[in-house]
């Protein structure tokens, strides 16, 4: 069948419903750091051209978003946890609703993947144990190495999830529709997921239900701020990203679908296979069963193209399709994947991270306007 005919794609274009939002579409564009914030982590007009170019989106998942200056890991990105910070994301999302979008907010603590030119004081980054990760962190003066992240104190740990609960109410003061939890990519909350990153002896680590602990307290504290529907979260239970490894990713990402449904979160956002690589990193991973264990929308991720947008929808193997790095260089790319037009390039890599309008707001729509 020919996948741009109506009987193929009917489905991937029309409304769904998410909780009490209606998505124009199936068609979701990922969180994409682009290292584009101002001073203090500040969004402005824009950052609002480049996200309301894109609003025909079903739905935007912003880029992640630091929830406190602790949570910061790379230069140049935003937060959402001060005033100046909720007025910059506030003409974000004013310029995607007067555009016909929805966007969420992607809250972010990245723990461990930090560097002390990144942090309060020049404090050590946190995790929840002392495992150093292989790599180089971003920061305002080039790449530096990781260094080995200060174990958080038992104590510490109510202290972090109330940074979720104040970004989440921040993001409400914001003007977003919802949020997502960022769990993916070797983040604080994945490190407190993997056998790899969490070798604690607390409730906190250990067996697979103590490792899970601290992703279900953020979750009950975001959803008490936005509601259980409104709330989603990101994983990436095979990758490798930022040095992280699991014993039994199959048993543990189940059991963290099992606590989330219990929740009764609105999605789940999967990175199916390693971030930005090959989707069949462990073989005999089983995907499917997770969207059987989950009530809310499957959203899947990496590497997606139409054809495999419109076989996964045949098979009822996702409800979601998120686009990341084509979703930079086609600001139209809903309407691309609907007529058939031809896609654009991906972007130009040495305009992905920093910098200004170029390679951000100048891509052009399958019509030539921008």
């Amino acid at each position: 069948m020919d996948t741009h005919s109506p009987a193929a794609t009917a489905d991937l274009f029309e409304p769904v419903r998410l909780g009490p939002l209606t998505l124009a579409n199936r068609i979701v564009m990922a969180p994409l750091t682009r290292s584009r914030a101002a001073a203090g982590g500040v969004q402005g007009e824009m950052n609002a051209r480049y996200y309301a170019q894109r609003a025909s989106a079903g739905l935007i998942i912003s880029e992640a978003t630091n929830i406190s200056p602790q949570g910061r890991g790379y230069a140049f990105t935003p937060g959402i946890f001060s005033r100046e910070q909720v007025a910059g994301w506030r003409i974000v999302t004013d310029a995607v609703h007067k555009a016909g979008g929805l966007i969420f907010c992607q809250l972010w603590h990245v723990g461990r993947i930090s560097h002390p030119d990144l942090q309060p004081n020049y404090e050590l980054p946190v995790g929840p144990s002392a495992v150093q990760p292989a790599g180089l962190a971003f920061t305002e003066t080039g790449m530096k190495p990781h260094v080995r992240p200060r174990p958080l104190r038992t104590d510490e740990i109510p202290g972090v999830v109330a940074q979720y609960a104040h970004a989440a109410r921040c993001a409400k003061e914001a003007g977003f529709d919802g949020v997502e939890i960022h769990g993916a990519n070797g983040y604080l909350i994945d490190q407190f997921l993997r056998s790899s990153t969490n070798t604690r002896t607390d409730q906190y680590g250990g067996s697979v239900e103590n490792r899970v602990r601290f992703l279900v307290e953020v979750a009950e504290a975001v959803v008490d701020v936005w509601g259980a529907d409104l709330t989603g979260l990101r994983l990436a239970p095979t990758s490798a990203a930022n040095d992280i490894a699991d014993d039994d990713p199959q048993t543990t990402f189940g059991t963290a679908v099992e606590r989330m449904n219990a929740l009764g979160l609105g999605f789940i956002h999967f990175v199916e296979g390693q971030t930005q690589g090959p989707r069949d990193t462990i073989k005999g991973f089983d995907y499917l069963a997770l969207r059987r264990a989950f009530s809310g929308l499957y959203m899947a991720n990496n590497g997606l193209t139409l054809q495999m947008a419109v076989q996964a929808r045949r098979q009822d193997s996702a409800d979601l399709f998120a686009f990341g790095r084509l979703y930079i260089s086609n600001p139209d790319l809903v309407e691309r994947l609907r007529t058939g037009a031809a896609l654009a390039p991906m972007p130009e890599r040495d305009f992905l991270y920093g910098g200004s309008e170029h390679g951000y707001t100048d891509y052009p729509r399958a019509d030539g306007s921008v």
